[in-house]
């Protein structure tokens, strides 16, 4: 079994990535630029971790899928997917262009559908499995100007909670880690305090499954 995150990358993204490889599960890392993909793939392999890695825009299901199976087919049947990918732009409603909303749909959203989709049946087949997304406050508490991420947000979430429902009875466990303030380290928001939640909701037993956690600092 495996552990795969979708939108890799420095801060959150590599402290998820080194959680779970403390969990002994070999990690694949997806995202779209290849020579990042490198450096963090380094950087675990000194620390003993298995690590594979595939280069997919998440707003383009097919190549989003084509990487879940290739890793999948190197590291194991994944176990564990977190969807980190997200579109940060700046612009007010007024600002904001159709085609740029729904590339942010596109990749907030349409983007965790297809991976989730990707993995559901292997994890279904082995009776276990967990989703989980990378959420935020704006979500909630509504600014205009990131509206284009708000609403991405927001999507996703109400995503993650039908996602939820469906495949609670499939024995996966889907939830959505929302974040209420800016990730950096040294403070209140430190990228391995939050890893530490992901790992967290991994680990809880059925009947006892949260759906969302606000991570507030």
């Amino acid at each position: 079994m495996s552990f795969v995150i979708v939108g890799a990358g420095p801060g959150l993204g590599q402290a998820i990535a080194r959680r779970f490889a403390q969990e002994g599960l070999p990690v694949g890392l997806v995202a779209r630029n290849a020579e990042r993909l490198a450096t963090l793939a380094e950087g675990l392999e000194r620390s003993g971790a298995a690590v594979g890695t595939a280069v997919a825009d998440a707003s383009d299901p097919a190549s989003l899928r084509q990487a879940l199976e290739q890793l999948a087919e190197s590291l194991g049947p994944v176990e564990v997917l977190v969807y980190n990918a997200a579109r940060m732009s700046r612009g007010l409603p007024s600002e904001l262009t159709p085609a740029e909303l729904q590339q942010h749909l596109a990749v907030d959203v349409v983007g965790a559908l297809a991976a989730a989709q990707a993995v559901v049946p292997g994890m279904a087949a082995a009776g276990r499995g967990t989703l989980l997304f990378t959420g935020g406050g704006y979500a909630e508490r509504p600014w205009a100007g990131m509206t284009g991420l708000g609403v991405g947000k927001a999507a996703l979430r109400n995503l993650a909670r039908c996602m939820a429902q469906e495949y609670g009875d499939k024995g996966i466990h889907v939830a959505t880690v929302t974040i209420h303030g800016m990730v950096r380290a040294g403070t209140a928001f430190a990228p391995a305090d939050i890893a530490e939640v992901y790992a967290a909701l991994h680990r809880e037993q059925a009947g006892q499954w949260r759906t969302e956690v606000d991570f507030q600092g």
